[in-house]
């Protein structure tokens, strides 16, 4: 029986129908050995974004912001560029890699005029702020921690600034980090 596999002049449809039946790991291998072949500039970024999609599906954040990373760099338009650029600084901050966001956001702001820098800026303290809640709801102080922490180093409204240290606060407490709530009650005049 003959294999079936990718062939490089494939439409994206074409590669749609081929991948319909196939389970998402099946998809993922078939994709990823397809991508190493010589193809078309848009169908290269075609099968990133669909490995993206994959990859993100499987939980597997750190290839699918990687792949996001590909499709940016594909990408001939600075819009397109920065709005992939921040899916994968928000895919790096679900797996809490701090210097990976701060290296997305630096690739998104080479690409942005300063209002989308402040967008982009924007995204990703929003990203934080998400990941924290949600780590807090779930009861892992310590993680969420680590997010507000990082807020506290991002450019950030005074109000918004007091807010996170009253959050920081309460969570060092929680934690029994008696020696970091100290310092913030000092800083805060308690």
């Amino acid at each position: 029986m003959l294999r079936e596999v990718l062939r490089q002049d494939m439409t994206k449809s074409e590669i749609e129908q081929f991948l319909k039946d196939k389970g998402d790991y099946v998809q993922i291998d078939h994709l990823g050995r397809f991508i190493k072949e010589p193809i078309a500039m848009d169908t290269k970024k075609f099968v990133f974004l669909k490995l993206a999609e994959l990859y993100e599906k499987a939980k597997m954040l750190n290839e699918a912001a990687k792949m996001y990373n590909n499709v940016a760099d594909l990408s001939i338009s600075f819009v397109e560029k920065i709005k992939y650029h921040i899916k994968e600084a928000e895919l790096y901050v679900k797996v809490g890699a701090f210097e990976r966001v701060e290296q997305a956001m630096k690739r998104a702001f080479s690409n942005a005029n300063s209002k989308e820098r402040e967008e982009v800026q924007a995204s990703v303290k929003q990203f934080l702020k998400a990941q924290a809640g949600l780590l807090e709801k779930e009861a892992k102080r310590n993680q969420a921690i680590k997010f507000y922490e990082k807020l506290l180093e991002m450019r950030i409204l005074e109000t918004e600034r007091q807010e996170i240290r009253e959050k920081l606060l309460e969570l060092y407490r929680r934690t029994g980090k008696l020696h970091e709530a100290m310092t913030l009650e000092k800083s805060l005049g308690k």
